[in-house]
C-alpha cells in the first residue's frame, strides 16, 4: 500500500487554528491612563477670620466651604481630582493657600468667595501683568507667568455660567492667596441673583441656587478639560 503525506499536513493546519484560537483569546494589551487632570478649590476665609456678612444668620466662611465641599463631591463623580486649601472652619494663611495649589501642579484653581451686593456670579483674574516664566518667580507675582491661561480660565467659566442663565461679571483684581498661585487661577465670587427690576430672585441661603451654581461651576471645570488643558 502507497503512504500519503496528508497526516503531517493536517497536524500543521491544526496547529496553526490552534495558535490563532489562543491568540484571539488573549487580553487585550493594556491601554494608557487618562491624562492626570487636578483641580484645586480654596474655600475663602475660615476659623477667626469669618469674612463678609451674607445675611442674618451667614457667613461668607461658611458659605465658602460649604460651596468647596459640594463642588468637591461634583467634580470627584465626574473623574476630576481634587485638592482643598480646607475641609473645616480653620484658619489658612494665604501663603499656605498658594503652597497647597503649587504643590498640587493643578490644572485649575478656583478662589471661592461670597458676596451679599452685586448679582450672579463674579469670576477675577488677577491684576497682574503678564510675564514670561522664571525658574525662581518671586513669591508674591508667580502668577503674572499664569496669567494669560488664567484669563482663558475665566473665558471657559463665563461661558458655561452665561449657557446656564446666570448673569456674569468679569474683572481683575489683587488678592495675595492668587497672585502666589502657579496654575490657572481665577476667584469666583457668588452673589445673590438679582431679576431685572433688582430684586433678588435667589438668595444665597437658597439651596436650590447653591446647588445650580455648584453644578455649573463644576460643568466649566469639565468643559475646561474637555478644551484640552491636561
Amino acid at each position: 500500500m502507497r503512504s500519503t503525506s496528508f497526516g503531517p499536513a493536517v497536524f500543521l493546519v491544526g496547529g496553526l487554528a490552534g495558535l490563532l484560537a489562543v491568540a484571539q483569546q488573549s487580553p487585550p494589551a493594556p491601554t494608557a491612563p487618562p491624562p492626570r487632570f487636578v483641580v484645586v478649590l480654596d474655600a475663602a476665609h475660615g476659623g477667626d477670620d469669618t469674612g463678609g456678612r451674607l445675611g442674618d444668620n451667614q457667613l461668607e466662611k461658611a458659605f465658602t466651604l460649604a460651596l468647596s465641599v459640594r463642588l468637591r463631591s461634583l467634580l470627584g463623580a465626574r473623574g476630576i481630582q481634587v485638592v482643598t486649601t480646607r475641609e473645616s472652619d480653620a484658619a489658612v494663611d494665604s501663603s499656605k493657600r498658594a503652597e497647597i495649589a503649587n504643590h498640587a501642579a493643578a490644572q485649575a484653581c478656583l478662589v471661592l468667595h461670597a458676596s451679599a451686593s452685586g448679582s450672579g456670579v463674579h469670576l477675577f483674574s488677577s491684576s497682574l501683568a503678564p510675564a514670561q516664566p522664571v525658574r525662581f518667580p518671586a513669591w508674591r507675582t508667580a502668577q503674572a507667568a499664569w496669567v494669560t491661561r488664567s484669563l482663558a480660565l475665566a473665558g471657559s467659566l463665563n461661558s458655561t455660567l452665561l449657557r446656564a442663565g446666570m448673569n456674569v461679571t468679569l474683572g481683575r483684581t489683587a488678592l495675595p492667596a492668587l497672585d502666589s498661585m502657579t496654575c490657572p487661577a481665577v476667584a469666583v465670587e457668588v452673589a445673590p441673583e438679582l431679576g431685572p427690576d433688582k430684586k433678588v430672585t435667589a438668595a444665597l441661603d437658597d439651596p436650590g441656587y447653591q446647588a445650580r451654581v455648584a453644578s455649573t461651576l463644576a460643568a466649566a471645570l469639565v468643559a475646561w478639560r474637555a478644551e484640552g488643558h491636561p
